[in-house]
C-alpha cells in the first residue's frame, strides 16, 4: 500500500472540520467501468479541492484497489438538510490505515464537480464550523446576561427594601427626637414654674427685710431677723442661679435637638417622597399587559389573581394623575370591550390575567368609580373617546335612582340597601359629568342625590353621619368623603359643619396601634379605623386607605379654613394631615413578589384577616400589599382629590 504525504496535502488544500455521510464506488479510469458497489463512509475534513474520507469495514480487495493509480472514485455526498445528493468524481491522493485493521482514511482530490456544488459544500462546512462556537458564544452571552440581570434584579430589590428600612429608621429617629423635645419642654416648664415661685419668694423676703431696719427699741431682735432674711435671700439667689443655669443648659440642648430634628426630618421627607414614587412603580408593574387590569392584592393567595373594579378605577386615576394615559386607556378598553356585565352593570371583580369574571355581583359604587376615573381622564386629556362609556354608567345609575321616591342610589340592581358612600360617589360623578357635557339630566340627577343625602345621611344638624338609609353605624369613609365629594362650602350650604364632621371622625375613629412589620420590627402607628371602637368587637386597627382619605380631607379643610381666615384651625388640620401621613409611612412594606422588585406598597390594614365592621374582613397575610391602600396613600401625599376636578 502506498502513502502520499499528508503534509503535501495540507499545503495543497485548506481543511475544514465537518462530518456528513458519503457513499463511494470505484471505477477504472480508462475503461470507465465500476469495480465495486457503493461503500458507506463519512467525511472527516472538507476542502476546496477535495475531501478527507473515512471508511470502515473495507474488504481487502477494495483496499488494494484504492492504491491503484488507474482507479478513481465516484462519490455521493449526503449533506444534512440538503434537498439532493451531490455527485462528483475524485482521484485518490493518499491512503492511510485507521485505528482498526479494516478502517481507512482516504485523501481525495476532485476530478470533476460542478462549481455551484463545490461552493455549496464549502458554505455548509464553514457554516457548521462557525455555528457551534457561535451558538456557544450566544449561550455564554445569554448566561452572562441572565446572571447580570439577576444580579441587577437582586440589587434593585435590596435597594428598594433598604429605602423602606431607611424610612422606618428615620421615622423612628424623628419620633425619638420629638419625644426628647417634649421632655425638655416639660422640664423647662417645670423649672420656669420653680423659678417663678423663687422670684415671688425673693420679692416677699426682700419686702419683709425692708421693714426690719433697726429703728425700734427691739433693735437687737430686728437685727437677728435681718440676718435671717439676708441668709434666705442668699439661698434663694443661689437656687435662682442654679435654675437659670439649668434652664440655659436645657435651652442649648433643645436648640441642638431642634437642629437635629430639622436635619433628620429633611432626610425623612426625602425618603418618604422616594418611597411614594416606588409605590407608584409597584402599581405599574402589576398591570397585566394582556388585560390592562391591575392585581388588587399581592400576597393573599385567596385573592392572588383578583382585580376588583373599584381598585381598577383607583389605578386608572393614578395613571392619569401621573400622565401615563396609555395605561389608563388599557383599563378603560377592558371595560369598554371585554368586561362581562350583569344587568348592564360591571361586576365587582375580574381575574386580572384573562379578564374572566371573579364574582357575579354588581354594586353601584365600583361602577361609579369607573365613571369617576373616566371623567378625570377626559378632563385632563380632552380625549372624549371613553365619555360614552361614562354616560352609559350614568344611565345605569340614573335608572336605579328612578326606582326610589327619594332619588337615592341603591347599592346595586339586586339589593335593597342604600349606602351613603355610594350616594357620595354618585354626587361626585354626576357633578363631573354635568361639567363635562353640560347635559341637564346629570344636574337633575346630582341634585336628587343631594336631597337624598340631606334626608337620610345628614338628617340632623350635628354628627354622627349615617352609614346609609336607616343605618346609624359609623363608617369613617363617609366622613372623609363628605368633605371630598361635596366640599366644605356645599356642606355648610345644606346646614352641616365640615369642622364638626372632621373633628367627630378624629375623636371617634382615630386610633394608635402597634404594627408588627414583616421584618419583625414593631412601630407605633396613628391612623383611622374602619369604624368607631364602640361598634366593633375587636382591637383597634389602622386602615391605610381610609386613613389616607382622612389625610386628604384634612388638607382640603386646611385650604378652606385658610381661605376663610380661620388660620389657627387651618394650621391644626394641616399639622394633623402631616402627622398622620408621616405615621402611615411606618406601614410601608416591601413587595413580597419577584415582579414587585421589593418596591414599596401598603397593606390594607395594620392587622390581617380581621372584621372591618362593615361586612368584610381584611386580607390575609402580614406582607399582603393592597392596591387601594397604596393608591389612596399616593393621592393623599400629592393632595389629589379624585372626587372633584382640580
Amino acid at each position: 500500500m502506498t502513502h502520499k504525504s499528508e503534509a503535501l496535502n495540507r499545503r495543497q488544500y485548506v481543511r475544514l472540520d465537518s462530518v456528513f455521510p458519503v457513499g463511494f464506488r470505484l471505477f477504472k479510469k480508462d475503461a470507465n467501468c465500476f469495480l465495486s458497489g457503493w461503500v458507506q463512509g463519512f467525511t472527516s475534513n472538507v476542502g476546496k479541492g477535495g475531501i478527507c474520507l473515512e471508511a470502515r469495514k473495507i474488504n481487502p480487495e477494495i483496499a488494494r484497489l484504492l492504491n491503484d493509480p488507474s482507479v478513481a472514485l465516484e462519490i455521493e455526498l449526503l449533506m444534512p438538510l440538503g434537498s439532493s445528493a451531490i455527485r462528483a468524481k475524485a482521484e485518490v491522493i493518499w491512503v492511510s490505515r485507521g485505528q482498526s485493521e479494516d478502517e481507512y482514511v482516504i485523501g481525495l482530490k476532485y476530478a470533476s464537480i460542478l462549481e455551484s456544488q463545490r461552493r455549496k459544500i464549502i458554505r455548509y462546512a464553514w457554516g457548521k464550523k462557525i455555528f457551534t462556537p457561535l451558538v456557544l458564544s450566544l449561550v455564554a452571552i445569554l448566561a452572562v446576561g441572565l446572571l447580570v440581570n439577576s444580579y441587577l434584579h437582586l440589587r434593585l430589590i435590596r435597594q428598594n427594601r433598604q429605602l423602606i428600612e431607611q424610612l422606618v429608621v428615620s421615622r423612628k429617629e424623628v419620633e425619638r427626637i420629638q419625644s426628647t423635645l417634649e421632655k425638655i419642654t416639660g422640664e423647662k416648664a417645670s423649672l420656669q414654674e420653680n423659678l417663678k415661685a423663687l422670684e415671688e419668694k425673693l420679692n416677699n423676703t426682700t419686702e419683709a427685710k425692708s421693714r426690719l431696719l433697726p429703728e425700734s427699741i427691739h433693735e437687737a431682735q430686728s437685727l437677728v431677723k435681718l440676718r435671717e432674711a439676708n441668709l434666705l435671700i442668699a439661698q434663694i439667689n443661689k437656687e435662682r442661679a442654679f435654675l437659670k443655669e439649668k434652664l440655659s443648659e436645657l435651652s442649648n440642648t433643645q436648640a441642638q435637638a431642634a437642629e437635629q430634628l430639622t436635619s433628620v426630618e429633611k432626610t425623612r421627607l426625602r425618603l418618604e417622597r422616594a418611597n411614594v414614587d416606588k409605590m407608584y412603580e409597584w402599581i405599574k408593574v402589576h398591570q397585566s399587559p394582556r388585560t390592562g387590569l391591575v392585581m388588587s392584592f399581592e400576597g393573599d393567595k385567596d385573592f392572588a389573581s383578583w382585580a376588583f373594579t373599584y381598585d381598577q378605577a383607583l389605578s386608572a386615576l393614578a395613571f392619569t394623575y401621573f400622565g401615563d394615559y396609555a395605561r389608563s386607556r388599557k383599563i378603560f378598553d377592558f371595560y369598554l370591550n371585554k368586561a362581562e356585565k350583569l344587568r348592564w352593570g360591571f361586576l365587582n371583580g375580574y381575574y386580572f390575567n384573562d379578564g374572566a369574571a371573579a364574582e357575579y355581583t354588581v354594586h353601584s359604587g365600583p361602577n361609579l368609580w369607573v365613571g369617576i376615573a373616566i371623567a378625570q381622564y377626559t378632563r385632563r386629556t380632552n380625549d372624549t373617546s371613553y365619555l360614552p362609556l361614562a354616560e352609559k354608567i350614568a344611565d345605569f345609575i340614573i335608572s336605579l335612582q328612578s326606582e326610589d321616591q327619594d332619588s337615592g342610589i341603591r347599592g346595586g340592581p339586586d339589593v335593597k340597601w342604600f349606602s351613603t358612600e355610594h350616594n357620595l360617589d354618585a354626587y361626585a360623578f354626576l357633578n363631573m359629568l354635568y361639567i363635562l357635557t353640560g347635559k341637564n339630566k346629570y344636574l337633575v340627577a346630582r341634585d336628587g342625590v343631594l336631597e337624598w343625602l340631606k334626608k337620610h345621611t345628614y338628617d340632623q344638624y350635628d354628627v354622627p353621619i349615617n352609614r346609609g338609609k336607616g343605618d346609624s353605624t359609623i363608617a369613617t369613609d363617609t366622613y372623609a368623603w363628605s368633605v371630598a365629594a361635596l366640599g366644605p362650602e356645599k356642606l355648610i350650604a345644606i346646614g352641616m359643619d365640615p369642622v364638626d364632621i372632621m373633628d367627630f371622625a378624629d375623636k371617634n375613629c382615630a386610633v394608635e396601634v402597634d404594627y408588627m412589620r414583616p421584618e419583625a420590627v414593631k412601630v407605633r402607628v396613628k391612623g383611622f379605623d374602619f369604624a368607631a371602637q364602640r361598634h366593633v368587637a375587636r382591637p383597634a386597627v389602622v386602615s391605610s386607605e381610609w386613613t389616607s382619605q382622612m389625610i386628604l380631607s384634612f388638607k382640603i379643610m386646611a385650604d378652606f379654613l385658610s381661605r376663610t381666615g380661620q388660620t389657627k384651625k387651618a394650621l391644626d388640620y394641616k399639622q394633623k394631615a402631616q402627622d398622620y401621613l408621616a405615621s402611615l409611612s411606618g406601614m410601608i412594606i416591601s413587595s413580597p413578589s419577584a415582579s414587585g422588585q421589593g418596591q414599596g406598597c401598603l397593606p390594607y390594614a395594620s392587622e390581617d384577616f380581621v372584621d372591618t365592621g362593615h361586612g368584610w374582613t381584611t386580607p390575609k397575610g402580614k406582607s399582603t400589599g393592597s392596591l387601594a391602600g397604596t393608591a389612596y396613600t399616593i393621592f393623599a401625599y400629592y393632595n389629589f382629590n379624585p372626587l372633584n376636578f382640580e
